[in-house]
């Protein structure tokens, strides 16, 4: 059984199995790959075939069963890196280390390779050397960073302090995430309230998830306690892989406790007794100060046995370290990954809340969530609705970046307008605007009065919005955008449903031909029908969303795309090129 522990309390249910993942992580650092070694070492250990410890190994994006360099570098090339100069920053580190990307140079010192977003959206040009940050990225700051590394300095040593970058919050006291922050003080409300009393404030406020379903928060804590079997788990899904999206990032940082504070209050809810926080492995440089406040919360009696003082309430959480998958932070997925597995979607006979982690009842929630309960929690319901609108009450956390003066995180209250917060972030021409990562909605300026809330999206009135806002003016190309956006999904899909497989890459295919000038209206339609099978039939998440924003740029931007056609009335081409029509001849000569 496994006896890793986090604070003072073991983890003794867990099998050993759930730790299969860690224990790739230690490889990875240890060595800088994985090796046949360890491969068959893990495999004799957990008593599984080396193949299934290759699957689990080969799955996730930063474990290597190749050397990667003493120092392994993660260049971030989301849209807005690529915005920013992500060309330019990628031949600096190609010129400084030696190393092409997605190699190593041949003293095996740099290693050199490619991912998609960060979390640092706000302060691109970023990447992380051996998992700590670097942001504002320029050629000179790139030669000075590779030059201290050769001389022997650690990354750590020089690597940037990221900024919170908290741009806006509500006036006259009405901010809930980053109001002061007084440790134990939500908890300090629960035994009064009983587990009851907490799920009818959590029902009174209307809280709903903030991971982008907007699902009631008490309809699952409340289903989540009406299970019989046990023990029941807790888990936070920091699992933040939305390109654009680093509003999570930010409470881990700035609200530690807030986000301790709301998974104790659901282990009180719920009847549960451990607690998990699933973080990605892009935030490796915040474990530090994360295992620092739960050891605070240890020593002020707040996590371990009869928390807060509460009699027979015993709680504890640990880290569980993501390995670079964007699918994981479909929930299922995730509870996949934490039990040692490949992190592909389970097929859904069952919600996590019946059986999620190990097949035991699971509430599963984003950080955002449960720091939000741990401020309602703390202030209460009535307080809570003074904030937001009719049907949206509360406040909301939005990563800004893009083509703005302020790139940041706002606080605002559910009912401000996009035209509003465009103000807000000093918006640069607004024109092209992805809500929510390019698995959301796009809009255009046109749009700018519709209100930002939990209403409906079938009025088209409001827009929910999970976490971002990605700003694109007049001069930045749409095909570009969707190209990227496109390449993502393709590269992050897992592979196991035909229709997310088949669709992305039929689909960057045909924005291929579009951005080369060689489409037609035929390939527009045929990409709206990729997309409205991939929505229809795919497994997960990922492949229902994947095509939103082409689905929907094609209806918003028609005369854009019109003018991209390459077939005239006559049907003579406008563009032939010849370059890009040969292109993959060079991978086929003898």
């Amino acid at each position: 059984m496994n006896t890793t522990s986090t604070g003072n309390k073991n983890f003794s249910i867990e099998p050993d199995r759930s730790r299969l993942l860690a224990e790739l992580w230690y490889h990875q650092l240890d060595q800088r790959y994985i090796s046949n070694k360890a491969i068959h070492a893990l495999a004799q250990t957990h008593q599984l075939a080396e193949i299934d410890v290759e699957g689990v190994a080969t799955f996730y994006h930063f474990f290597h069963r190749q050397p990667a360099g003493k120092h392994t570098i993660y260049l971030n090339n989301s849209i807005i890196s690529e915005l920013r100069g992500f060309e330019r920053i990628k031949e600096a580190f190609e010129r400084e280390t030696g190393a092409k990307a997605g190699t190593v140079d041949q003293t095996g010192t740099f290693g050199f390779f490619i991912t998609p977003c960060i979390g640092l959206s706000d302060q691109e040009p970023a990447a992380l050397i051996d998992f700590y940050p670097f942001t504002h990225l320029n050629a000179l700051k790139v030669k000075e960073i590779i030059h201290h590394l050769r001389q022997g300095r650690k990354p750590e040593e020089i690597c940037d302090t990221v900024q919170d970058n908290i741009r806006y919050k509500p006036i006259d006291e009405r901010t809930l995430f980053f109001a002061p922050y007084t440790r134990g003080k939500a908890i300090g409300n629960i035994d009064a309230l009983k587990p009851e009393g907490v799920i009818e404030q959590l029902r009174i406020s209307q809280l709903a998830g903030r991971g982008g379903a907007f699902y009631p928060t008490w309809q699952k804590w409340e289903a989540c306690r009406k299970q019989t079997a046990s023990p029941k788990f807790i888990v936070c899904n920091a699992d933040e892989g939305e390109p654009g999206t680093f509003k999570d990032r930010v409470l881990l940082s700035n609200q530690p406790g807030s986000l301790l504070e709301g998974m104790i209050i659901a282990g009180y809810t719920v009847g549960a007794t451990y607690g998990i926080i699933y973080l990605r492995g892009e935030y490796r440089w915040l474990v530090k100060s994360l295992e620092e406040e739960i050891a605070q919360f240890h020593e002020h009696g707040l996590l371990g046995k009869d928390v807060s003082g509460i009699k027979g309430f015993d709680f504890d959480i640990r880290l569980e370290i993501g390995a670079g998958a964007y699918v994981c932070g479909e929930e299922t997925a995730l509870l996949e990954s934490m039990e040692g597995k490949r992190g592909e979607p389970r097929t859904k006979w069952f919600y996590p809340i019946e059986r999620g982690y190990l097949q035991l009842p699971t509430v599963v929630n984003n950080v955002e969530t449960f720091c939000a309960v741990a401020r309602l929690i703390e202030v209460g319901s009535f307080e809570y609705l003074k904030r937001g609108i009719p049907g949206s009450p509360g406040t909301k956390l939005i990563s800004v970046s893009g083509d703005c003066k302020l790139p940041g995180l706002y606080e605002i209250e559910w009912g401000m307008t996009v035209a509003e917060l465009l103000e807000l972030c000093g918006a640069d021409d607004p024109y092209f605007i992805q809500v929510s990562g390019p698995s959301g909605e796009c809009i255009s300026i046109k749009e700018k009065y519709r209100r930002i809330s939990m209403l409906d999206l079938l009025a088209q009135k409001d827009i929910r919005c999970g976490g971002s806002f990605m700003i694109f003016n007049r001069h930045r190309d749409i095909v570009s955008i969707l190209m990227n956006f496109s390449h993502f999904f393709k590269h992050e899909s897992c592979g196991v449903c035909t229709p997310c497989r088949a669709g992305n890459f039929i689909i960057q295919r045909k924005l291929e031909r579009l951005q080369n000038g060689l489409a037609d209206m035929n390939d527009l339609t045929e990409m709206k029908n990729w997309g409205t099978i991939m929505k229809a039939t795919s497994r997960c998440g990922l492949g229902k969303t994947a095509s939103n924003a082409i689905l929907q740029s094609i209806d918003k931007f028609h005369d854009y795309f019109a003018a991209r056609y390459s077939v005239t009335e006559d049907g003579a081409n406008k563009k032939f090129d010849l370059e890009s029509a040969v292109a993959d001849y060079e991978h086929y000569k003898p």
